[in-house]
């Protein structure tokens, strides 16, 4: 049928991106109803740079139609100049219809006072061109930092203040993003990080009560402070980002027992990857689903190793492992190595590169409401797009279900 996606489910099987004029499920047993928030795709848009067009679809429970790609930007400053990243984005826009980008006010990484903005200054440079590509076409997305010691050179009222999500450095934040992107709202605003302790981020141990401190912003101020940006016409909807399920319910709780206080979140914007899927698929899916809170992978290609680039003797220069070797080291264990150069093989012999296979299961997980890929050049960004019009084959999705059951969590082997 016209605009169905299959795509492995999280138990191995098959799951589904519904047509919107699809309504129902069927197995052997029983027929029911499907939930409202199952993954539809609301339309295809034929484009130049696609032969099968791209697809869009509703970001969770928001009126936002999505393109299933989504341009990151978080390169642009550091590794890539002001003309390199509006270049990428007049492609991205251009030829392959994408209509999503995300950025933060901590961009480029990695963070520093010196460079900390550039990045909004690209897509600010971006949305004033004339292009044809007008402000309402763009859905934009930016996220203000949560809780750090060390990032104290943000934007905020009083200088030399560490990042967290109160009130007051969530308002000073959005103000000073819509200053520097030159616009009048941002059409999803995301929690870069929690202000908690949850364990588990950016390649440090799983969650440890014993690390709990009692200086946290609470979940009610930050969704309060949202709800304000909401009700002053600054933000349309919200998110989260490298968030845990426990936020997620929390969140949605609160929002669902006061709908006049709280917004509901829409989305939640974490690292997934043939070799980061175990937290999401275990913990996250099923909130995530009956909430109906899209999810946004970041890192599809883990930091650029599943493309195979890092196995190789001589690690090419001015890539992620030798400008953030710190952030990097996850993904460079043994377990994890062996698991790329596993899944690197599948794609040899589905005739794909390792970047293509990987970028294209992402694209078509049932519960991926649009993927954030990055590039450092056109060539690189025209190889991830075009990843798009594969469809993996049902003897490629089995071999990769092999692996992750012999590699389940390998970022995590240390």
């Amino acid at each position: 049928a016209a605009g169905l996606v299959i795509a492995p489910s999280l138990t191995g099987g098959l799951c589904t991106a519904l047509s919107s004029t699809s309504t129902t499920s069927k197995n052997t047993a029983t027929t029911s109803t499907i939930p409202s928030n199952n993954l539809i795709i609301t339309k295809n848009l034929d484009v130049p740079g696609l032969k099968n067009g791209m697809d869009f679809c509703k970001l969770g429970s928001s009126d936002l139609e999505v393109s299933k790609v989504c341009m990151g930007t978080m390169t642009w400053g550091e590794q890539n100049f002001l003309e390199e990243g509006v270049e990428q984005l007049e492609r991205a826009f251009g030829t392959y219809g994408i209509n999503f980008l995300d950025t933060a006010e901590m961009y480029p990484v990695p963070t520093k006072p010196t460079t900390q903005g550039k990045t909004d200054e690209t897509v600010a440079a971006f949305l004033k061109k004339n292009n044809g590509i007008r402000r309402e076409d763009v859905i934009l997305a930016t996220k203000v930092a949560g809780r750090s010691d060390r990032i104290t050179w943000l934007p905020r009222a009083e200088p030399d203040t560490p990042a967290a999500l109160t009130k007051e450095q969530m308002l000073y934040s959005v103000d000073a993003s819509l200053k520097r992107l030159g616009t009048d709202y941002i059409d999803l605003l995301q929690l870069h990080w929690p202000d908690r302790y949850v364990g588990g981020l950016f390649g440090q141990g799983d969650f440890d009560p014993a690390k709990l401190t009692d200086d946290v912003v609470s979940f009610e101020e930050q969704l309060e402070t949202l709800q304000t940006l909401i009700n002053d016409g600054k933000v349309r909807y919200v998110g989260v980002s490298n968030e845990s399920p426990y936020g997620v319910c929390r969140m949605m709780a609160l929002a669902e027992q006061f709908p006049e206080l709280y917004p509901k979140i829409v989305s939640i914007q974490n690292s997934y990857s043939l070799v980061v899927r175990k937290d999401f698929e275990s913990g996250l899916a099923e909130p995530c689903y009956y909430h109906n809170v899209g999810l946004l992978p970041y890192s599809p290609l883990a930091g650029g190793a599943l493309s195979g680039k890092y196995s190789q003797p001589d690690i090419p220069e001015g890539s992620r492992l030798t400008l953030f070797p710190g952030f990097m080291d996850r993904y460079l264990g043994s377990q994890n190595e062996a698991a790329i150069l596993a899944y690197g093989e599948i794609a040899r012999e589905a005739g794909l590169t390792p970047a293509q296979m990987a970028l294209s299961w992402c694209y078509h997980r049932c519960h991926v409401a649009s993927t954030i890929i990055g590039a450092t050049s056109l060539e690189q960004l025209d190889e991830n797009i075009k990843a798009y019009d594969i469809k993996l084959d049902e003897d490629t999705l089995e071999k990769i279900e092999k692996v992750y059951k012999q590699y389940t969590d390998p970022t995590k082997a240390y």
